[in-house]
């Protein structure tokens, strides 16, 4: 039922987004330090380009006026072609040398979303960012959350009404009301807690371990979809918490899902090989790849970055 998309290795794969102008899939790799998107048929035999960043890139998003708007390790930057110069929109004061961005996406506003990552992994400093550029006038960064350690798993109710957030490092998902109009976040509240794994937990002995929640997606119906890092399935959930269903993949860390093709029903996932034990990347060869599926359900169309 998977496909593996061809020439899509990476060592971790993420914030993948479908162009429906360019009929493309774009995604990144984290540590490859590159954004990579097809060319061609997605259905045939795409060609893969691949553009190398100067720094890791945690997030980004296709922007209104052309081009794209990327969360690098220091800042958020626009570039208004493929290949092109990256100009500075904002920056956060964080040690770069332990900090950097990483999950995000745009809403349905236009604005920027982007949060960032604690990489020594000894503390939950890493925080929420909206970055607001609309109008043309000089771009406004604002902090929205913090307390958490590794910032994943964002994405918006179809009606915009609900932010979902989740640290992966807690294996916890949180959600907050959203004031649409004044761009504020409330009611902060659990929205999925998963088990922490056990101890001598392998990936040969994945019993008793769901993984932790990576990136996410929301689909048309306003289920969020949450990528289990290490626990080789995508969770769906309703917008009230419950499980509707698992839907395994064959690699063992999923990263994030998007949905894709002219009808958004073709689901993409991308995944993650570096560091992982060469056991596991010989019994599932497709880590590190783009996974794709046909669906029965469709997603939500991607949102542009307006400035």
């Amino acid at each position: 039922m998977w496909t593996t998309l061809p020439d899509s290795l990476c060592q971790l794969g993420e914030s993948p987004f479908w162009h429906p102008h360019e009929r493309s899939l774009y995604w990144l790799d984290i540590p490859g330090r590159a954004v990579l998107r097809t060319r061609g048929q997605i259905d045939g035999k795409p060609t893969v380009e691949r553009w190398s960043l100067p720094t890791e890139p945690g997030c980004m998003a296709p922007a209104a006026r052309g081009g794209l708007v990327i969360a690098l390790r220091d800042g958020i930057y626009r570039a208004h072609e493929w290949g092109g110069a990256l100009d500075l929109l904002a920056r956060v004061d964080h040690d770069v040398r332990s900090m950097r961005f990483n999950d995000g996406k745009c809403d349905a506003q236009g604005r920027f979303w982007a949060g960032t990552l604690n990489e020594a992994k000894n503390g939950a400093s890493a925080a929420l960012y909206c970055l607001d550029a609309r109008g043309g006038g000089t771009p406004v960064m604002t902090r929205m959350a913090d307390g958490v350690t590794t910032a994943n798993g964002l994405a918006f109710a179809p009606d915009g009404a609900t932010l979902y957030w989740a640290d992966t490092a807690a294996h916890r998902v949180s959600a907050w009301d959203r004031d649409l109009e004044l761009n504020r976040l409330s009611r902060p509240r659990a929205f999925r807690q998963f088990g922490t794994k056990p101890e001598g937990w392998s990936p040969s002995s994945p019993q008793g371990y769901q993984g932790r929640p990576d990136g996410a997606t929301v689909d048309a119906e306003g289920h969020y979809w949450a990528a289990m890092f290490e626990g080789g399935q995508l969770l769906r959930f309703s917008p009230s918490g419950e499980l509707a269903f698992a839907l395994a993949v064959p690699v063992q860390c999923p990263t994030m899902p998007c949905f894709g093709g002219d009808d958004l029903r073709t689901l993409f996932v991308t995944s993650a090989r570096n560091g992982r034990p060469a056991e596991e990347l010989e019994q599932r060869p497709a880590s590190g790849h783009v996974i794709a599926l046909r669906a029965e359900l469709a997603g939500l169309p991607v949102h542009f970055f307006e400035d």
